[in-house]
């Protein structure tokens, strides 16, 4: 229904020919646009009134058990809370003031940028859901096992030992007296949301919509025959210093992969600008010396390499 609603409007209204670039990529960018704003709003409000039943306490219990577990715990809750790679450094730092292991905090620092509702809707609509399931076990994947390796390396004495202060009061678990302040506060949470993100998904699939309908998909082949087998670790180190909103990079993501960029190499290049940046390194340094802050961006590069590799490897043993 949405699809005919925009083919009428761009081809009927508009005015514009199916059969021109200029006709295609309008069509694209409105009609993607709107099922990515339809979908964030409906399935965070969903997402946040689900959210509003976890209960903030055992959850810290949880995050602080050993053997592996706390590590899991961790990026499973990181997985659903919508912070970008700066945003959530404030709730880092305040679960190594809670005497949370360092290696957990990690677990959560890696996953919250890289699994969170806008990505996972966003992917869905575009995607679909094989890829999209896919990806959230990878992500939850990276963050629980970087975030074991880099707490069995004793890393603690790289902290900087004042950086810590005190929460102001939000560790306390929120009362929700009836449901329908549970569906106030995922409404609340879908609005500030979409606002904040709203121009980022039109910047993402506006130039999707350029790439998908102006560039020769020989071209994009071209380029990524030439880097080879060294594609995933490229496109990942080029992505790592950058700072963008999943929102704008999930489509570009997208439109490469469908010009023939493989699987992995999209996706890494999209992880490593989700949970790495080089506003975060900034952020960090009242916490961390640079030699932790070097290990935690390596080891996380490292994971996210190792994943694209498997995507890669994956798509090509089910394409054979």
């Amino acid at each position: 229904m949405l699809l005919e609603f925009v083919d009428w409007l761009t081809y009927g209204v508009i005015g514009l020919s199916p059969d021109s670039r200029f006709g295609g990529a309008v069509n694209f960018f409105i009609y993607d646009s709107m099922k990515i704003m339809l979908l964030l709003f409906f399935l965070i409000l969903i997402i946040g009134v689900v959210r509003t039943y976890l209960p903030q306490k055992k959850i810290r219990q949880w995050m602080g058990k050993t053997g592996g577990a706390g590590n899991f715990f961790a990026s499973l809750f990181g997985a659903v809370t919508p912070f970008c790679s700066c945003s959530s450094i404030p709730l880092f730092l305040g679960f190594l003031e809670a005497g949370i292991p360092l290696g957990v905090t990690f677990s959560f620092l890696i996953t919250s940028p890289l699994i969170n509702e806008y990505l996972v809707v966003i992917m869905l609509g575009m995607f679909g859901w094989k890829i999209t399931v896919a990806y959230i076990i990878s992500g939850l994947l990276i963050g629980t096992v970087a975030g074991i390796i880099l707490g069995r390396m004793n890393l603690e004495r790289h902290l900087v030992s004042d950086f810590i202060e005190k929460s102001n009061g939000e560790n306390g678990d929120v009362e929700y007296p009836d449901f329908l302040s549970r569906v106030k506060f995922g409404y609340d949470e879908a609005v500030s949301i979409v606002k904040k993100i709203w121009i980022w998904v039109l910047v993402g699939v506006g130039i999707g919509a350029l790439i998908h309908n102006y560039v020769p998909q020989e071209a994009i082949q071209s380029i990524i025959s030439k880097t080879g087998i060294f594609s995933v670790p490229i496109a990942t180190i080029l992505g790592v210093p950058m700072y963008g909103s999943c929102a704008a990079i999930v489509p570009i993501a997208v439109v490469l992969f469908q010009k023939g960029i493989p699987l992995g190499t999209a996706l890494s290049f999209m992880m490593a600008i989700a949970a790495l940046s080089l506003p975060e390194a900034i952020m960090l340094r009242r916490a961390m010396k640079l030699k932790l802050i070097a290990i935690f961006f390596g080891v996380t590069t490292a994971a996210i390499i190792l994943i694209g590799y498997l995507f890669n490897f994956l798509e090509i043993f089910l394409a054979g």
